[in-house]
């Protein structure tokens, strides 16, 4: 199986490769350039002589999609169009990164596993309140991850599961997630690129994950509190536990 894990920077898709052992190669593409690192080898069962073909079954792709929503859907989408050109699809699209959590149910410092990967500024603002693009009558605000490989990838990572919101305008104000909460009780984190990568994935009938390790409290901006470098840690041993997860599931059951 191949994997995409799609970022929405370079500092970010770095934190993810360092989960793997070196050596790390760049492939460019039309419109994007992949990483490709190598992947844990899975060890042979007891008894078993290895080979020269003996190896991992996953073969991961990094990409640096860009930030926000519509970048990050054309880079996913311009990588899973050349998988399919090259009659090597993608059988998993993983969204990661840091993220905003919403206190206290995501603490600084801990990671997200999405059930839901919903875009919580797309559609009508009016003077009843916000109407989603689906109360319009067209489009979709929720995608959802395979069940089977949301709660194995939580447990061995050790993540909250819940919503991520996905927003153009990262919220600054306490009154502005009140009203997201208020909106989408289940949510526990807010970024800028999983609905879009959900979007990508979706077109190309690819299933998706999402997992993001919380920087900061979702709410008034505070820079010196957060901690980025500390998310991005936890995103490095989140990837080295969700390896094996990825290894034994099958997309074929979906």
């Amino acid at each position: 199986m191949r994997v995409l894990i799609a970022t929405a920077v370079p500092a970010e898709r770095d934190a993810v490769a360092q989960a793997f052992p070196p050596p790390h190669r760049e492939l460019r593409l039309p419109g994007v350039t992949l990483l490709h690192p190598t992947p844990p080898a899975s060890p042979a069962p007891q008894g078993t002589p290895r080979t020269p073909h003996s190896g991992p079954a996953v073969r991961y792709d990094l990409l640096a999609a860009g930030v926000g929503p519509a970048l990050a859907a054309a880079s996913t989408g311009a990588a899973l169009a050349a998988a399919a050109l090259e009659g090597r699809p993608y059988g998993l699209v993983v969204s990661a990164g840091i993220a905003g959590g919403f206190a206290p149910d995501a603490p600084v410092g801990s990671l997200v596993v999405a059930d839901e990967i919903t875009a919580a500024d797309l559609g009508a603002e009016t003077a009843d309140g916000f109407l989603p693009v689906t109360a319009l009558g067209f489009g979709t605000v929720t995608h959802r991850p395979p069940e089977d490989l949301v709660r194995p990838a939580a447990a061995a990572t050790g993540a909250r599961v819940g919503a991520v919101l996905t927003g153009s305008t990262v919220t600054g104000t306490a009154a502005r997630a009140a009203e997201l909460r208020a909106r989408h009780p289940g949510a526990l984190a807010e970024a800028m690129e999983g609905f879009g990568v959900a979007e990508a994935a979706a077109a190309h009938g690819v299933p998706v994950l999402e997992i993001r390790a919380v920087s900061n409290p979702v709410g008034p901006r505070d820079r010196a509190a957060w901690r980025i470098g500390d998310a991005l840690a936890a995103l490095t041993e989140a990837f080295g536990k969700l390896a094996p997860v990825l290894t034994s599931w099958n997309p074929h059951e979906q």
